[in-house]
């Protein structure tokens, strides 16, 4: 009976023995599976994604900048290698002591602005393309006298752009057609284009000179107004190797130094947005007014006439030399004293 009894409480401790093992093991298996899943890793995550370059960038109010506004669109769609922060202003005021502070990186401005920056920042400023040509044309209202510029001889002509751009070229195309502006045309200047349309209300016969898009502008006005004179096709119709340039593009020269692939990534975003602008005139002048530019119907009438461009490397520095050297000629302060060296032109060459 012992025996037996002894057998029976073996068999007991034996069974308890195993279930206990196998609690054990049921544990260690939960606590296994119950850590909390790692959160899915990338291939290749411990190479972070380069961060985008912000360019701090400016243009001006009218055609200067309307090449720019598919560039502006693409980077509010994040379509760009860029980041950009854009400032439209109305004067190249606003923007050039801002410019050499540092507060911008990258501007578009007169080209003759560009050189004036460039001296005045020892060198600090260069010269990255051409993105408008001539936009400041000849025109009268009621009349058919002024078939060419030598037709302005005797005549009052309203324009702006006194000490700039306009002025400079208005008296070089005169002088080559035998003009003096100073004694044979009587410019009256202004200082804006809207006084001069103000004019046109109140005057029967009216010759201006004028650029887009106030030009379309007054055209919408006036239905007899006509443009009489391109100034622009004036200036190639002289064969002397130069073109009448309005503005271009400018960079810190720090800012290109230290980021070089930001400044080719701009350039071919530009450029993008240049052919965007001149082919697809409709979709532009609606991105146009998006910018707070001008109203999307006058850009649509104005793109065309704007000589919108994006030229660089050698062929922007030699008609832009070509350019500053007849502004140099007819008044050095114009470039700021001296033309630019080669230093000036960032190109790959």
């Amino acid at each position: 009976m012992k025996r037996t009894l002894i057998t029976l409480l073996l068999v007991i401790a034996a069974v308890l023995l195993l279930a206990g093992c196998q609690k054990k093991t049921d544990a260690e298996s939960s606590a296994t599976y119950a850590q909390p899943d790692a959160a899915p890793q990338p291939l290749n995550a411990d190479k972070a994604a380069a961060p985008k370059t912000l360019v701090h960038l400016a243009g001006l109010k009218g055609p200067t900048t309307m090449g720019m506004v598919k560039l502006l669109d693409d980077a509010e769609n994040s379509l760009t290698a860029n980041d950009y922060e854009f400032t439209l202003a109305g004067s190249a005021d606003e923007i050039s002591p801002k410019f050499l502070k540092g507060e911008l990186d990258i501007i578009a401005a007169p080209v003759n602005l560009g050189a004036v920056l460039n001296k005045n920042s020892g060198g600090a400023v260069e010269m990255l393309a051409v993105n408008t040509l001539g936009v400041v044309y000849i025109v009268e209202k009621n009349g058919q006298t002024i078939q060419s510029l030598k037709d302005l001889a005797g005549k009052i002509v309203y324009a702006t752009g006194r000490g700039s751009t306009p002025e400079y070229a208005l008296t070089y195309l005169l002088a080559q057609n035998g003009l003096d502006i100073n004694k044979d045309v009587d410019v009256q200047w202004k200082s804006e284009p809207t006084e001069i349309v103000a004019l046109m209300n109140t005057e029967e016969n009216t010759v201006a000179m004028m650029p887009q898009p106030y030009v379309t502008v007054a055209g919408n006005q006036f239905s007899t107004l006509r443009i009489a004179v391109d100034l622009t096709a004036e200036w190639n119709a002289l064969g002397n190797g130069s073109q009448f340039l309005t503005a271009g593009i400018f960079v810190r020269k720090t800012f290109a130094e230290e980021h070089p692939e930001a400044v080719k990534a701009f350039l071919a975003d530009y450029s993008t947005s240049t052919s965007f602008v001149t082919e697809n005139v409709a979709d532009a002048a609606q991105l146009v007014e998006k910018y707070g530019i001008v109203k999307a119907p006058i850009a649509q009438k104005a793109i065309p006439y704007c000589n919108i461009v994006c030229i660089t490397g050698s062929s922007m520095k030699t008609i832009t030399q070509g350019y500053l050297k007849v502004l140099f000629d007819l008044n050095p302060k114009a470039v700021g004293g001296e033309l630019p060296g080669d230093a000036f032109y960032l190109t790959d060459e």
